[in-house]
């Protein structure tokens, strides 16, 4: 089971060491992916967990001032790196063909990416699940080899679903899921959209998700403890 936590925008240079050292004392067996700020990535210092990043630049090293290279994320340790959160989809306009060119970059470095799909609640109540997320996946995997997409790790959340505290029903978990691994049976499957160690015993019903994407709970280490426990 993988575990990746996403500090989205949070924690400066104090804040995260003392975090960091919160997460040492982590108690799992499963595998641990921490992807936290650009600023905070080369201040990583863990055993027993994998090193992520949050986001990545379409192009090679170069004159593209503030954007940060996936071969400047290898030189600095990263192994993972999300891509199409549905934050940068919204906030920053990324577009499905950006979110491709990120992830070829990636695979061109040998980081794996954690593609983030999820429809709106709108697109969901016009019964759009099925076109949005095979838009997304299709457009993202476009030239890429069975190895690499067997090597892919795509995060299913619903974007009605993230920081709401609503999460969708095990049946419709299940739905989406069955649905990608209908033409992705190898690509790993994670959750993300509110999961928490109070909602953990329901999700894990759901035998196709074999891990989450977590955003506010991998903050908090202690609640964080109790949901790996539970997962």
């Amino acid at each position: 089971m993988i575990i990746a936590l996403n500090n989205k925008s949070n924690l400066n240079k104090e804040a995260f060491l003392s975090y960091q050292e919160k997460l040492r004392g982590l108690e799992h067996t499963c595998q641990v992916i921490l992807c936290p700020t650009y600023l905070n990535v080369n201040l990583f210092n863990l055993e027993g967990i994998s090193l992520g990043a949050q986001n990545v630049s379409t192009e090679d090293p170069g004159a593209f001032t503030g954007e940060i290279s996936a071969k400047d994320l290898k030189n600095s340790g990263v192994e993972y790196c999300i891509v199409g959160h549905s934050e940068r989809r919204t906030y920053q306009r990324e577009s499905l063909e950006e979110v491709h060119k990120k992830v070829v970059k990636l695979f061109e470095n040998d980081i794996t990416p954690i593609l983030c799909i999820g429809e709106t609640k709108e697109e969901r109540e016009q019964g759009l699940v099925g076109s949005i997320l095979k838009e997304e996946i299709e457009t993202a995997i476009s030239g890429l080899t069975e190895e690499q997409k067997a090597r892919l790790i795509i995060a299913y959340e619903p974007i009605w679903s993230i920081g709401t505290g609503i999460i969708p029903t095990i049946e419709q978990i299940t739905e989406v899921l069955t649905f990608i691994k209908s033409f992705l049976p190898n690509t790993t499957l994670l959750y993300g959209g509110s999961a928490n160690e109070k909602n953990i015993d329901m999700l894990k019903e759901c035998t196709l998700i074999e891990g989450y994407l977590l955003g506010g709970l991998s903050l908090k280490p202690e609640e964080l403890q109790v949901f790996i426990n539970k997962a």
